[in-house]
């Protein structure tokens, strides 16, 4: 799976910020953003109603047509500033909570405010270019939550299947439940990638033991990366699921409480695993060097055995091409203590059979010592 560089990310996410010194609660939406889709959702144990909505003002009265029903207003996709604005006015959100809902890079967090409560969650998704972390922002108020997310997507589909199959407990308690559910649907999403990351590592720890290359590391440093990414939100994530449940928050029924708990085991279990892949990386990471070295190692050992074999050898050809004659070529005189064995008869052959010798003596030496196996 590729992934972008760190450059072009950062890159990316400085874009959705005002400029310095632009005044709190500036609404900047980015050109290009998804044209909005607005579904609605009206339920009771025994009442279930789906519509989709052109407008706000549509949202809006069938709200007010349904006082005593569960909304969920869904909205996906950011559309326009004027856009934004507008759902600032339609449901009475303080423009510095919009703000934070078009800036998609807010940690998890939960702020109360006069009529309702505001959280936010984040969704990771597999894809092609690396791992995608979204912000989901949940609206809770009285029998109505909204819902805004910047892509269409299909993570929150098991939550509205079971709405409108009446499945589980959504239909059956409030409007908190309902948006404990869409926090524990983004929280689950990542028990698959955290398995496939588990995965991953094990075919990198098989890969690195048999054949440890540099893209290897890089991949080992890219799921780092990921399991980084993720911790620094599952621990913003539990510190606000903690908050609620600490919290008297009027939006949250001491019921719909035990639902919370369950989502804060969660969280717990997925830092575990997190921290788990990330010890497991950074020993890949000296497995990698291990193997690297030992195969250097391994490199060193045989040029050292044949730099040993050819050292006696190189010393006869150099002592022999010295060519210290024992008889003077022009007076003829012998010359004390200067080497006979230049015009001995086979002298040639004597010495390379020599030579062969002394290898085959070194290599059975080697042998013994264990020095040639490759271990």
């Amino acid at each position: 799976m590729k992934r972008p560089s760190s450059k072009k990310r950062h890159r990316a996410r400085r874009a959705r910020h005002a400029p310095p010194g632009t005044p709190p609660g500036n609404i900047l939406v980015e050109e290009g953003a998804l044209k909005p889709r607005i579904t609605g959702f009206f339920y009771t144990p025994d009442f279930f109603d789906e519509r989709p909505f052109n407008s706000l003002s549509e949202a809006t009265a069938a709200i007010q047509s349904y006082p005593d029903r569960v909304a969920w207003i869904d909205v996906q996709g950011f559309g326009s500033r004027a856009f934004m604005e507008e759902l600032a006015t339609a449901f009475g959100i303080h423009r510095l909570q919009i703000e934070d809902v078009v800036n998609q890079y807010q940690r998890p967090k939960a702020d109360e405010y006069d009529q309702h409560l505001f959280l936010i969650s984040r969704i990771f998704r597999e894809m092609e270019t690396g791992l995608c972390n979204d912000q989901l922002s949940i609206f809770l108020g009285k029998n109505m939550v909204l819902s805004i997310q910047d892509r269409y997507d299909n993570v929150l589909d098991p939550v509205r299947d079971r709405i409108r199959h009446g499945k589980g407990f959504v239909r059956k308690y409030g409007a908190d439940y309902l948006a404990y559910a869409l926090m524990d649907v983004a929280l689950d999403n990542l028990y698959p990638i955290l398995e496939h990351v588990g995965d991953r590592l094990d075919e990198l720890q098989d890969e690195l033991l048999l054949r440890p290359t540099r893209e290897a590391l890089n991949r080992i440093l890219q799921i780092k990366r990921e399991l980084i990414e993720i911790r620094r939100s599952i621990w913003s994530e539990r510190d606000k699921v903690n908050d609620i449940l600490r919290s008297a928050f009027p939006q949250v029924q001491e019921a719909t409480k035990i639902f919370f708990r369950d989502t804060y085991d969660h969280s717990i279990q997925i830092l575990d695993l997190v921290e788990s892949y990330r010890e497991v990386t950074a020993s890949l990471v000296d497995v990698y060097h291990s193997s690297v070295s030992q195969r250097m190692n391994q490199v060193m050992k045989v040029l050292t055995i044949i730099s040993t074999i050819f050292i006696p050898l190189t010393f006869i050809v150099g002592l022999y091409g010295m060519n210290f004659t024992d008889v003077h070529p022009v007076t003829g005189k012998v010359m004390p203590l200067n080497m006979p064995e230049l015009y001995m008869p086979y002298g040639y052959v004597t010495v390379l059979l020599v030579m062969v010798v002394i290898v085959i003596l070194q290599l059975i030496f080697f042998y013994r010592k264990g020095w040639l196996s490759k271990e």
